[in-house]
């Protein structure tokens, strides 16, 4: 789907979302009237620090903002802009930052959730969609975060050998349905319905949510199957050692 479409399908307004360069910001209603801030990463553009900044700069104002209304965060990047420039200025850092203010947002009462409806990659996946409270997709979207011939040069193993392993085990392998598996992309939305619904349904699911069922969604469907029981161990071991 193009974004004209998808905002169409989201929004009965859309007269206040506004796309300036690769950045998308603004908000609209939804079916039921229910107001939603929308911000995106458009174009399948690189994330840079002047880009992470202002869209770090953007959910705080929504964070601090009189109502709770959710946060839909779409995405169609590549991956983090890998120039002499950033990495100077701490790209890292302004990754981290914008995850941060997800998170934020996320404590102040505003859900996050994350459409990701094109591609997305490394630092600017994480940094954007995996950071968001829920992720879903499209049909189409191609989230990686590392592609094999990468994971290559720095694990040094072989390629083949990589391949392989990608083959049995969702979380070495790129792609849309390995996120599915190991529980990182909770649902696929279809584009032949109303995808207005489809976000209310997400949101009322998170709302009845508590804590990340990330883990838990990986183990169910057999794509991350240790996740979930080492971090209940673990709290486990907090309560009686606490």
């Amino acid at each position: 789907m193009t974004l004209d479409k998808i905002l169409a399908s989201l929004f009965i307004d859309v007269r206040e979302i506004r796309l300036d360069g690769n950045r998308l910001a603004g908000k609209g209603r939804v079916m039921d009237g229910s107001l939603i801030h929308v911000l995106g990463f458009t174009n399948h553009a690189p994330l840079g620090v002047d880009e992470a900044i202002e869209l770090a700069a953007q959910v705080l104002a929504i964070s601090s903002a009189a109502d709770t209304a959710p946060i839909l965060f779409l995405v169609d990047s590549s991956s983090q802009r890998m120039s002499r420039r950033d990495e100077l200025l701490g790209l890292s850092e302004y990754l981290a930052h914008l995850a941060k203010c997800l998170l934020v947002s996320e404590a102040a009462g505003h859900r996050t959730i994350g459409l990701l409806y094109g591609g997305s990659a490394a630092g600017a996946f994480i940094a954007t969609a995996l950071a968001c409270g829920t992720l879903v997709a499209l049909p189409g979207a191609h989230p990686e975060v590392m592609d094999l011939p990468s994971m290559a040069r720095v694990t040094k193993l072989p390629l083949d050998v990589l391949k392989q392993k990608a083959s049995t085990t969702a979380v070495f392998a790129p792609g849309l349905d390995n996120l599915v598996k190991t529980g990182g992309i909770a649902e696929i939305w279809d584009p032949a319905q109303p995808l207005s619904a489809q976000l209310l349904a997400s949101l009322e699911h998170a709302a009845s949510r508590t804590g990340d069922a990330r883990a838990s969604l990986g183990s169910v469907r057999g794509g991350r199957s240790k996740a979930a029981p080492i971090a209940a161990r673990v709290l486990e071991e907090m309560r009686d050692h606490g």
